[in-house]
């Protein structure tokens, strides 16, 4: 009997001892996988990706015990990366941190879900409240809580023109929309395509769009469009729409099987004379073309917009049930750091969020844009989710998609008012 119960013991006792090895094996693995700092966006192309790895390098200089992994994930404009970033996070298997827009892609999605941890104690202890704009730091707020750091500004309402061609042909970079068409019919009466356009992916249209409603609206009078003050059918909407018609029978015809890249390009190469685009396209001149600001093209804000400055921030967050959030939190004190966006923006083609960054090492342009967005107007971009819900901006999508086709503006006018029930 005893020696029975003696076995038993020892039985149990071993399988204790295996349990207890396998749970710490298997809780070991787990730790380590969830210790690295896996940063996900879909900053994949020239310039973005070398403004990213040369982040994770100051990251690793300062921290080289913690592992950190570039987990970009390339193609689709975001599209691809933003897909897989949802399926992980309604899985509750989050990344460390990841790319998001402030405004309405940030608060809409992930903050009303309750995915999102509050970042105001890091923001205390590394004295950013007063070090990036108070408009800025709203983008990425809700309900008085502050959820993300941003890294970068772009600006969307961006005119880039060949300088080579309006030089010998005796034009000046439009500021109007009459001059925009003056200079548009000059060019194409010398049978140069005036504007480049590629909307192989939708979002490159409603880009232009938007830069003309800011335009035809004003900055004011476009947010109130957003908060559903100004409806959709305005007068003022109805004209954008009309000026965007117009501008419409200006683009090269092979436009819907063109990318933004492509469209660039043609400017780049001489192909075409002007192209509306954020200023990554400035990135895509410079590091994929090798392209001379200032000599091989040039800059302008869009029609009627100067002194407006339509704002796109790519900021990364602390997502909730993470057990490395310390080591994100550092992660974030880098990105938010003078030395993190000063090592990130010139080669992204961004300027830094920041209001103390060393402007040297900044070109031209980005010198500029540093000025202009210390006294402009901030309005968020519709296209690039800021402005208005994700679902709001598919809609909007599809509908200008159907109108660069069909140019038909009553249809168009109709489509986006009855998409506006995605902005209640």
């Amino acid at each position: 009997m005893k020696k029975k119960l003696i076995l038993s013991f020892l039985v149990v006792f071993s399988l204790i001892l295996s349990a207890c090895s396998s749970n710490s094996s298997s809780t070991g693995g787990k730790e380590e996988s969830k210790g690295k700092l896996d940063i996900f966006s879909w900053w994949t192309g020239a310039g973005e990706e070398d403004g990213l790895k040369a982040l994770i390098a100051l990251f690793e200089e300062k921290y080289p015990d913690i592992p950190i992994e570039n987990a970009a994930v390339a193609g689709g404009a975001g599209t691809n990366a933003k897909a897989v970033l949802a399926s992980r996070m309604q899985g509750n298997d989050p990344p460390a941190t990841f790319q998001v827009h402030g405004g309405s892609e940030l608060n809409d999605s992930w903050v009303a879900a309750d995915k999102m941890e509050n970042l105001n104690e890091l923001y205390k202890e590394e004295g950013w409240n007063d070090k990036f704009p108070k408009e800025l730091i709203d983008l990425v707020s809700k309900d008085g809580n502050i959820y993300s750091v941003p890294v970068n500004i772009h600006r969307s309402n961006v005119l880039w023109y060949n300088k080579k061609i309006f030089d010998e042909n005796g034009l000046k970079a439009p500021t109007t929309f009459t001059e925009f068409f003056y200079v548009a019919d000059a060019l194409k009466a010398k049978g140069i395509t005036p504007l480049a356009l590629g909307d192989k992916e939708p979002w490159t249209a409603t880009h232009l769009f938007e830069t003309i409603l800011l335009g035809v609206l004003g900055p004011e009078d476009y947010k109130k469009i957003w908060t559903g003050d100004i409806a959709l059918d305005d007068v003022k909407v109805m004209e954008a729409a009309e000026v965007f018609k117009k501008m419409l029978t200006y683009v090269n015809e092979d436009h819907s099987s063109r990318n933004w890249q492509d469209a660039s390009q043609l400017v780049g190469n001489g192909e075409a004379a002007m192209n509306v685009m954020g200023d990554w396209a400035k990135g895509y001149f410079v590091n994929d073309l090798k392209l001379v600001v200032n000599e091989d093209f040039g800059y302008i804000p869009t029609p009627e917009t100067a002194g407006d400055f339509m704002v796109i921030t790519d900021t990364f967050g602390l997502p909730k049930g993470l057990k490395n959030g310390d080591d994100v939190k550092k992660f974030l004190g880098v990105l938010g750091s003078v030395e993190g966006q000063d090592a990130f923006n010139p080669l992204k083609g961004s300027i830094p969020a920041r209001i103390d960054s060393d402007v040297s090492k900044y070109d031209q342009y980005g010198k500029d844009t540093i000025e202009d967005f210390k006294t402009a107007n901030l309005t968020p971009s519709l296209a690039h989710g800021s402005a208005a819900p994700e679902g709001f901006v598919t809609k909007v999508n599809q509908a200008v998609n159907i109108f660069v086709t069909q140019g038909d503006v009553k249809q168009f006018i109709g489509s986006l008012k009855s998409a506006g029930s995605e902005l209640k």
